[in-house]
């Protein structure tokens, strides 16, 4: 059983249920997110900003993500970029590779069986010619040379777990 398990939903307030309704779904594509969000809620745009980080702080939230639909975002192709990444650079080389605005997400997985790259990094660009150019870019800057692309093919899921 973890912290989480032990929640009890019953002692959150109806006006932090409700911030969870509305972080839960799409972020508005706004230039201040919360505040509209924090608007729909009925509180100022600091106190929803608040309410989120303490439920986080309480465990009540785990984590709060956002996720890319790159097809709306104007990118037409996206390929994890798997690396084989020596263990005792893979902090170093992680950190240089999630700084490329064209990386969305960076992280770090045990080899399993004959799959021996450990770090991966999905890049989102206008085509899978300017995505090869990317991970070449990419290459040449953490001076790792063995990697290789896994483009999309098809998208089966994009939404979020909803809790009330």
């Amino acid at each position: 059983m973890t912290p989480y398990d032990q929640v009890d939903t019953h002692m959150i307030d109806e006006l932090n249920k409700k911030v969870i309704r509305l972080i839960q779904g799409d972020l508005p594509v706004e230039d201040r997110p919360f505040a509209v969000l924090a608007e729909q809620a009925g509180i100022g745009e600091e106190d929803f900003i608040e309410r989120v980080r303490n439920l986080k702080k309480q465990g009540i939230l785990r984590r709060f993500g956002a996720t890319l639909r790159h097809q709306k975002a104007g990118y037409d192709s996206n390929a994890m970029v798997a690396w084989l990444v020596p263990d005792e650079r893979v902090d170093e080389v992680g950190e240089a590779l999630a700084k490329f605005r064209e990386v969305t997400h960076c992280y770090q997985r045990m080899p399993q069986g004959d799959w021996l790259y450990n770090l991966f990094s999905m890049v989102h660009a206008g085509s899978r010619e300017q995505c090869r150019e990317i991970a070449e870019k990419m290459s040449v800057t953490v001076g790792i040379k063995d990697y290789i692309l896994l483009f999309s093919e098809k998208e089966f899921k994009k939404t979020s777990m909803e809790y009330f």
